[in-house]
């Protein structure tokens, strides 16, 4: 298990000395910036008192001096009214593809020439949500600064536990637009174990559900003497608050009969859509009231102004189906942990969804336990990352703190016949560095392509590709001489760097794998389920594929000694035996039948076995030409 040294050990740190550090939680629906204060973490407020920032960003025009923005409670007010460039929720859109973001969006996206990084079309111009998700930071920076009175040597940003590379690559480079240092990105639901953990210092397993206001994510952690170790992470990088929201906006539409709301009006339904689950946490009814302008009226055959009674029992049957949705990564988490849920100690609820009556209930009934609320949980990401800043930044700490987060899918490379072969497994703790050694096919082969994929089957067309480089400048040797350690490396960030090095001639290469763009909403889910639904399958597969590429290699290793020894050591009649062999080995690996080829192999070693052994009686007597007896014996 890999450890990180947190500081020097003696060193301390006089008050004069004491650096700035903050933790932020760049949040889908709300973002917050946290920080020690005499030994407490807390969050920081703005001028106006509030601590929560709406991860809200609106351009305008461009003028002389270049675009303005306004970020958070401001710009989401003037959301309704100037919809298209007031950007919400963008954390959903980092670092995925134009397609796997078009749905329940209202934004004009459009993707540049060579690019697979959707912009979204403002006044200011074409932004990314890099791009959008700086000005969040930006805002939160200064807000630290103007608090803490001086300048920051850098922040932990939290990250959903199920963002992928891409995705926390996006994360780190919207810190770098905003000029923030990054000391660590770590997972949302290990930030939380780090708050409930010091405050209760209660020691076993722990379940972190975190459900957002654009993510869900499932963590168990065991803590041991200040040492938080993830078991298992699962979760879903594209369910939570929002779509909540997102129902009741259905069930409005549904009651006032217009079927394509504009941009505006959609924006309307959603605030007020918010503000009723919003009140549905503490009452059992709300009155929603909308008022319909003369434009929208011609859609519809309802009067203008309407409002609706929505009741908390009428809430809870709309959101159900997606609550209960939750419960698939929390079975698949318990599963990848090896534990029961009669082992855990608590469950932690994290994000302000968690604040709605039926999410305690559910979550309480699954896991046979009261979940636990204690600290706010719009705050709690935050107070946790800012105590880890303050560790990281070389401050003394009473409490010495480590963090071992995982990989939540499994890394590897492409092997002959099509085969992944995994170098880092799921659910490995990081930082993480594994290194195996692989060989060249061919006689004489000079370069190897290498292809970088992640995923759980046992075939690369069912994996996701990652990135491809090549290695050069092998030295020329016969197949399965050469020495190739293929080295993988994940940083505490959750970002791979993969390099590769021919032993015997030291030539290397290497890449930072940086993915285009992010698996889409169902992916992940999808190839975990599938790994596990075509377990069997796959392990055929991958033998089937395994014993044609044996075939291959016999083949091509039997051609080649034939047009080598086979005219000098062979009569005709075994020279055609031979390659008689060879074509029904040829023929059969082109089928399906693993067994088969596997019993042709067999035969065709049988066959050949009396000329290996002249070819090896041959190299003997050409190396021993021309010595003498005593010069063997020196």
């Amino acid at each position: 298990m890999a450890l990180l040294q947190i500081s020097e050990p003696g060193q301390t740190t006089a008050p004069h000395q004491h650096k700035l550090a903050v933790g932020i939680d760049l949040g889908t629906t709300n973002s917050l910036v946290a920080s020690l204060k005499s030994g407490l973490a807390e969050t920081l407020a703005d001028t106006q008192g509030q601590h929560l920032l709406p991860s809200v960003v609106q351009f305008q025009a461009k003028d002389e001096i270049g675009y303005k923005t306004i970020v958070g409670q401001q710009a989401q007010d003037n959301a309704a009214n100037d919809p298209l460039n007031t950007i919400s929720s963008v954390k959903r859109y980092m670092g995925r593809g134009l397609e796997d973001i078009k749905k329940h969006s209202i934004y004009h996206f459009v993707s540049e020439e060579g690019s697979a990084v959707p912009r979204i079309r403002t006044v200011a111009g074409d932004v990314s949500a890099v791009e959008v998700s700086a000005e969040i930071l930006k805002t939160l920076k200064q807000r630290a600064i103007e608090s803490l009175g001086g300048e920051l040597i850098g922040a932990v940003i939290t990250v959903p536990a199920y963002f992928d590379d891409a995705q926390r690559q996006a994360t780190k480079d919207a810190a770098k637009f905003a000029g923030l240092p990054v000391l660590r990105l770590i997972n949302e639901p290990t930030a939380a174990a780090v708050a409930y953990g010091l405050d209760s210092g209660s020691e076993g397993i722990h379940v972190v559900y975190d459900l957002g206001g654009g993510t869900f994510d499932i963590s168990i952690l065991k803590l041991t003497k200040g040492v938080f170790e993830v078991l298992s992470t699962a979760g879903d990088s594209a369910l939570g608050g929002d779509d909540l929201d997102h129902t009741i906006v259905d069930w409005m539409l549904a009651k006032t009969g217009i079927i394509e709301p504009d941009a505006s009006l959609l924006r309307v339904l959603l605030d007020k859509a918010r503000a009723a689950k919003e009140a549905l946490t503490e009452q059992d009814t709300t009155l929603i009231q909308i008022h319909l302008d003369e434009k929208l009226h011609s859609q519809s055959d309802k009067q203008n102004s309407w409002q609706y009674e929505l009741s908390r029992e009428q809430f809870e049957q709309l959101i159900q189906p997606l609550i209960k949705k939750t419960l698939v990564p929390c079975r698949r988490a318990l599963r990848d942990a090896h534990i029961s849920v009669d082992e855990i100690q608590d469950v932690v609820l994290v994000g302000g969804s968690t604040r709605v009556p039926l999410v305690r209930q559910i979550v309480g009934d699954f896991f046979a336990t009261q979940p636990l609320a204690d600290i706010d949980p719009d705050k709690v990401v935050a107070i946790g990352a800012a105590r880890q800043a303050d560790v990281l930044a070389g401050n003394k700490s009473d409490e010495d703190m480590l963090l071992l987060d995982v990989t939540p899918l499994s890394l590897g490379l492409e092997t002959m016949g099509g085969l992944a072969e995994k170098v880092i497994h799921r659910n490995t703790t990081i930082p993480v560095a594994r290194a195996q050694d692989f060989t060249t096919f061919k006689d004489g082969q000079t370069a190897m392509a290498i292809h970088v994929v992640q995923g759980e089957r046992e075939l690369i067309s069912d994996c996701r590709s990652l990135a491809r480089f090549e290695l050069r400048g092998i030295p020329p040797m016969v197949a399965g001489a050469a020495r190739i350690r293929v080295t993988f490396q994940i940083d505490a960030d959750g970002l791979l760097s993969v390099s590769a090095k021919e032993e015997t001639s030291g030539v290397q290469s290497s890449i930072q794998v940086k993915p285009s763009y992010g698996l889409s909403d169902g992916e992940i889910e999808t190839m975990l389920k599938d790994s596990f639904s075509h377990a069997q399958d796959d392990l055929d597969a991958r033998k089937l594929r395994e014993e044609q590429v044996e075939a291959k290699r016999v083949v091509e290793a039997l051609l080649a000694a034939l047009e080598e020894d086979g005219e000098n050591l062979l009569s005709a009649q075994e020279q055609h035996t031979i390659q008689q062999a060879i074509d029904e080995l040829s023929e059969i690996a082109e089928g399906s039948k693993q067994r088969a080829i596997k019993l042709k192999i067999e035969e065709v070693d049988k066959i050949t076995a009396e000329f290996a052994q002249r070819r090896m009686d041959a190299s003997i007597n050409k190396a021993l030409a021309g010595q003498r007896v005593n010069d063997l014996h020196t």
